[in-house]
């Protein structure tokens, strides 16, 4: 780039949101269906959402569903629709996390390379560390490779005192470097492996345009700058690109530890489903069970709302847990310096 451009380009290229919420469309409320309530709260909304969907369309139904019954079927063939979809979708599920799984598996020699390549990355992450060996704990492991680009950032603080664009602009970086670094140890402070809170903090720590920033003071600047504040910016820049494949590694095994939660819970889930729907298709077939009615509404529209809530919960289980994984999925595609959304920055990349 032109030294004609460096007064609009650097300072103009500062602005993108580091947090993970502000980055996912539908606000805060939408940030916390997709990715922040937990995923059990989230599929119990949604089975009572069912439930609520139903009631309320029967309610608004002119003909009571008790009296819907005595000429048609519809409950039965309902039920018997819901016990076959119950049994073939937890099996399906299943079966595709184990597949998923099973590529943790192989023989003794791709175990070793795969021990060996882990290794030789810590080995060599352990160099930009002011740790002598890493924790082994994910969350750790991430709170000492952010702690060790906040304390490159504050080098490049102290030693842009002046008062140049240069100075300026490398100030504002550090400083935002150093506020989402302070963030996000602090979410990672006490953050166990297994939960989202892990992942979310690695998240919040947006890497990719942390690079971005840091190559385009070096592009716009490098020449002013002195050769240690070059070897800073450098050794900053070792540090985020190392934070690529530590959040990919992090990300990677939540999705297999949350695929096991999954076929769990769809597991716990599927048999008392099946025993209503399987109890509905023997016991709730006759309507002259149901003569009255609960608050204006017909008792056998409760009664089979109820029923039907409840036989679709491991389908809301396993909404609850794909709605956060295809979220971070979406927004973690690229490992590298490719930011795949719309960002706040005025200036052109081409520069």
């Amino acid at each position: 780039m032109s030294n004609g451009t460096q007064s609009e380009s650097a300072s103009d290229r500062m602005s993108a949101s580091d947090r993970m919420s502000k980055r996912v469309s539908g606000g805060r409320v939408g940030f916390w269906l997709l990715m922040g309530a937990d995923r059990r709260v989230m599929a119990a909304l949604l089975t009572l959402t069912v439930f609520a969907a139903l009631v309320g369309l029967g309610a608004l139904d002119p003909v009571p569903l008790s009296e819907a019954m005595l000429k048609s079927d519809p409950a039965q063939t309902l039920f018997q629709g819901l016990t076959g979809a119950i049994i073939t979708s937890v099996t399906l599920v299943v079966t595709l996390s184990q597949l998923v799984l099973s590529q943790e598996m192989g023989p003794l020699g791709d175990q070793r390379r795969r021990m060996e390549g882990a290794m030789q990355f810590r080995k060599d992450s352990e160099d930009l560390l002011d740790e002598d060996v890493a924790p082994p704990e994910p969350s750790g492991y991430l709170r000492a490779l952010i702690s060790a680009a906040e304390t490159r950032a504050e080098r490049l603080k102290e030693r842009a005192s002046g008062d140049r664009d240069a100075d300026r602009d490398l100030r504002d970086y550090a400083d935002d470097l150093i506020d989402n670094a302070e963030k996000v140890k602090g979410n990672l402070e006490g953050a166990n492996f297994g939960t989202f809170d892990v992942l979310q903090a690695a998240l919040d720590f947006n890497y990719s345009w942390k690079i971005y920033q840091a190559r385009t003071l070096k592009d716009d600047y490098g020449e002013a700058f002195a050769e240690h504040v070059n070897d800073t910016l450098e050794e900053l820049l070792s540090v985020l690109r190392a934070l690529g494949p530590t959040r990919e590694h992090i990300k990677t095994l939540y999705f297999e530890w949350t695929l096991v939660d999954l076929s769990r819970a769809m597991i716990y889930a599927a048999l008392p489903a099946l025993i209503v729907c399987i109890g509905s298709l023997l016991f709730v077939g006759t309507p002259e069970g149901f003569t009255g009615a609960t608050l204006g509404v017909d008792d056998a529209l409760w009664t089979v709302s109820a029923a039907v809530a409840i036989s679709v919960s491991p389908f809301s289980i396993l909404l609850s847990y794909v709605l956060r994984i295809a979220t971070v999925a979406k927004r973690t595609l690229a490992v590298s310096t490719f930011v795949l959304r719309e960002t706040d920055r005025t200036a052109d990349l081409d520069e």
